[in-house]
């Protein structure tokens, strides 16, 4: 069986993916990635057979060029951007490429990035099987726990379930682009699909979560076929980063990032150099990105070294603190280290992970709007001086250790690959029938 995975072409998305389909290569599967010009580079150091499609419309370097439209914005309006203006085009060329360049590589089986919005309906339409993965903190459809776009804590109560259902009631307005590009594909194929159920379309054979079950919410109530994993990351297989590591002094690190894609807020980054600034016994490494001008951060304090990419992995072996926007993928590289955090959620699943940061003691998180010098320092001293948020990480480190993410979600693909598969007919929702 030949295996195809496809994902959203940045790096919080390509990172896990690549990294989850060189396991199922290492375990003896015949894998292809298909992508975009722009995530080849990203393929190929994981060392994998890379497929180019959709070349003409989204040709090399168009990705980082069409997402720094989002790179200034936070919260909301981050989610708003991108289902308006930037999902629909993804899902557009996907739809009318992918089939032939399944067909033309004799692809058998697809492992899907669910945030690839109903890029489902493929496989549906061909009869082809599919596992779902969620690099992102996954999303709880039911309204039971918040939504992971929002910082709202873990609560019970009707009022919260009321607050929780009418979230996800505004995130799924702003989706309608791509849910219209999706039902003309559907009738054209004659699915029929129950489009104001989001889970409609997800794999009934099995729907993969990068998040270990300890860091989620308690009480999660989800379907038969999903599975919590743990971290798709073994610290090898991507592109080297040069640093300069002599200048590194010995002191105690603070690891400070805002990730690749929401990075082009000065201010924050303003604000994380005034706070360490104002704790002269440790040392900073602030990564920035590509999307901001680094004469535009101002005085860069003593015991700061900023660079544009850094190996994060590596610093985090090292660092006493990681600053983060959030990001599933350094918040469980942090975790996988025993590191504890700050962070600073600037949209997506940010929220819903800082939530979690706050809810299971691992750190603290303050809001991008709430932002200041003053208030960004006492949460870094208090992180770093209460070493009940250094023994909570290192819990999780060990959790994380025994979990053996990649192998639990590798695992759980070649078993759902080998049981006799659900057939989609056209206008017939797919059961798993019993091998």
């Amino acid at each position: 069986m030949k295996i195809g995975f496809v994902s959203l072409p940045v790096s919080g998305h390509l990172n896990p993916m690549t990294a989850l389909a060189r396991r199922l290569q290492a375990r003896g599967n015949e894998v292809a990635f298909i992508g975009v010009p722009d995530a080849e580079a990203t393929a190929r150091a994981a060392g994998l057979n890379f497929v180019p499609y959709c070349e003409k419309e989204h040709p090399l370097g168009s990705v980082p060029r069409e997402w720094t439209a989002v790179a200034k914005l936070h919260g909301l309006d981050v989610l708003r951007q991108g289902g308006r203006e930037l999902l629909p085009g993804f899902l557009r060329s996907a739809l009318q490429h992918l089939p032939k360049t399944l067909a033309d590589q004799g692809i058998d089986a697809l492992v899907l990035d669910i945030t690839h919005r109903y890029l489902q309906l493929v496989p549906m339409s061909l009869g082809m099987p599919y596992v779902d993965i969620w690099n992102i903190l996954n999303v709880d459809y039911s309204g039971q726990t918040p939504a992971c776009f929002f910082s709202w804590p873990y609560e019970t109560t009707p009022e919260a379930i009321v607050r929780n259902i009418q979230g996800l009631k505004t995130i799924g307005a702003w989706q309608a682009p791509v849910r219209e590009i999706a039902q003309a594909y559907a009738e054209k194929h004659g699915l029929d699909i129950e489009w104001n159920n989001p889970s409609s379309i997800l794999s009934k054979l099995a729907i993969i979560s990068q998040t270990p079950r300890e860091f989620d919410f308690p009480n999660m109530d989800w379907p038969a076929q999903f599975h919590y994993a743990g971290p798709f990351h073994d610290g090898t297989g991507r592109q080297q980063i040069s640093f300069p590591w002599q200048e590194l002094t010995g002191k105690p690190l603070i690891y400070a990032s805002l990730g690749t894609l929401l990075n082009g807020l000065e201010s924050v980054y303003r604000s994380i150099l005034g706070a360490v600034e104002t704790i002269p016994d440790v040392q900073v490494v602030l990564s920035i990105g590509n999307n901001l001008n680094p004469n535009d951060l101002g005085k860069i304090p003593s015991n700061t070294i900023v660079v544009r990419k850094a190996p994060q992995i590596e610093l985090l072996k090292r660092a006493a603190l990681c600053i983060t926007h959030a990001g599933l993928n350094t918040a469980l590289e942090s975790l996988a280290h025993g590191v504890p955090m700050v962070a600073i959620p600037i949209s997506f699943d940010q929220p819903g992970v800082a939530a979690r940061i706050a809810h299971h003691g691992v750190g603290e998180f303050i809001e991008v709007d709430d932002l200041n010098v003053e208030r960004l320092s006492e949460l870094v001293r208090t992180v770093l001086e209460n070493p009940n948020y250094r023994d909570k990480a290192q819990y999780f480190q060990e959790v994380i250790a025994n979990i053996h993410g990649l192998d639990v979600a590798a695992g759980v693909i070649e078993r759902a690959f080998e049981v006799e598969l659900p057939s989609y007919s056209a206008g017939t929702p797919a059961q798993l029938r019993s091998a």
